[in-house]
């Protein structure tokens, strides 16, 4: 095995980023920060964004720009997560999503909302106000939504409540 090189131009300049290098000077933060854990059930749940910075206001808090998620479910399902921008609060392991939040399950549902509270340690995300939803049943619209393990079974479960509406759509039956 022989490896050779391409031939080098010394007059061409090298290619730099376009950041602000005096802006990044000044603040702290990270670029494609990770964060992955696993709950005592098994369950994974990954975090991700474009860039994160400690919040100035509160000691332990994150704020993170353009954040992907993804709760990975011992029971199958995956749940991926998309935002605009979230708050996460370390000490007591929870994230705050917010601007456009998208969540997509591999159960055939599609949700928007304006903001998603999860947990970083176990499988809990709900919305304080209304969510969008299309699935296999139909296109709903709920006060809210709440995604946790059921307390007796242990199942994850999707729940929406406080004024559901749906319009069922069946889906093509064969007929």
């Amino acid at each position: 095995l022989f490896l050779f090189s391409r031939t080098v131009d010394p007059t061409r300049s090298l290619p730099l980023s376009e950041i602000d290098l005096e802006q990044r000077a000044q603040d702290l933060g990270a670029t494609n920060p990770r964060f992955a854990g696993v709950t005592q059930k098994g369950d994974e749940i990954r975090f991700a964004a474009e860039f994160a910075r400690p919040d100035r206001a509160t000691t332990g808090n994150l704020i993170a720009e353009t954040v992907t998620a993804q709760m990975r479910l011992s029971a199958g399902t995956v749940i991926d997560i998309t935002a605009e921008q979230a708050e996460m609060q370390q000490p007591k392991m929870t994230a705050s999503l917010v601007g456009q939040v998208k969540i997509t399950t591999s159960t055939g549902y599609l949700i928007t909302t304006a903001r998603l509270d999860t947990r970083l340690d176990e499988v809990h995300a709900e919305t304080p106000g209304e969510v969008h939803a299309r699935g296999p049943l139909g296109v709903l619209t709920a006060g809210r939504m709440l995604l946790h393990n059921n307390a007796t079974s242990g199942a994850p479960e999707l729940l929406f409540t406080e004024g559901v509406k749906l319009i069922y759509q069946p889906g093509d039956m064969g007929e």
